[in-house]
């Protein structure tokens, strides 16, 4: 495991806790004590993966950040980053990818949306929540979706609001070929 530490401009990639420390004794700005040497090596020595802030006076720190990088050059380029910390991508949903899978023939398909009623006491409008589960034939998922909410749009009121047809107030199964 390297160390990589920065103070202003100043930085180094070092594979020891002791060059860290010398590195940061260098710079006079930083005040290296033995309370601040103790904190380095505990910080170095655990497993935590997070990059460490020190705060020296008001919006000036310097940072300590552990990496699996041989070279500053292979720092810079992010090849040492940790897995763990790592951006991990959102798995897509399988009826997301399935969306636009074009399959002719029956579909099932189940809208959760917001629609506009008038409440009869008052007369003022409100959103309610809305389930309506129709069988329509169709070539795709998204094509299931575009004519239930066509159907929809012809008999409610306008200002009624549906879901994306990816999100998770929408799903639909396909039911088999038509004749």
């Amino acid at each position: 495991m390297n160390f990589y530490l920065r103070y202003f401009d100043r930085e180094i990639l070092v594979d020891n806790v002791d060059d860290a420390i010398s590195f940061l004794a260098g710079i006079d700005e930083i005040g290296m004590n033995p309370v601040l040497e103790n904190d380095i090596r505990n910080y170095c020595a655990s497993d935590v993966l997070y990059p460490k802030r020190y705060k020296l006076r008001p919006r000036v720190y310097f940072i300590v950040i552990k990496t699996d990088a041989a070279s500053m050059q292979d720092f810079k380029e992010k090849r040492g980053v940790h897995p763990a910390l790592e951006r991990v991508e959102k798995p897509v949903a399988p009826a997301v990818m399935r969306l636009n899978e074009e399959l002719p023939g029956w579909y099932e398909g189940s809208l959760d949306f917001k629609r506009v009623l008038m409440v009869p006491g008052t007369g003022k409008f409100q959103y309610r929540d809305t389930h309506f589960v129709a069988r329509c034939k169709a070539v795709s998922g998204i094509d299931c979706y575009n004519r239930i909410v066509d159907y929809l749009r012809g008999r409610v009121d306008n200002r009624s609001q549906f879901p994306s047809a990816k999100g998770k107030n929408f799903k639909f199964s396909y039911l088999g070929g038509c004749k």
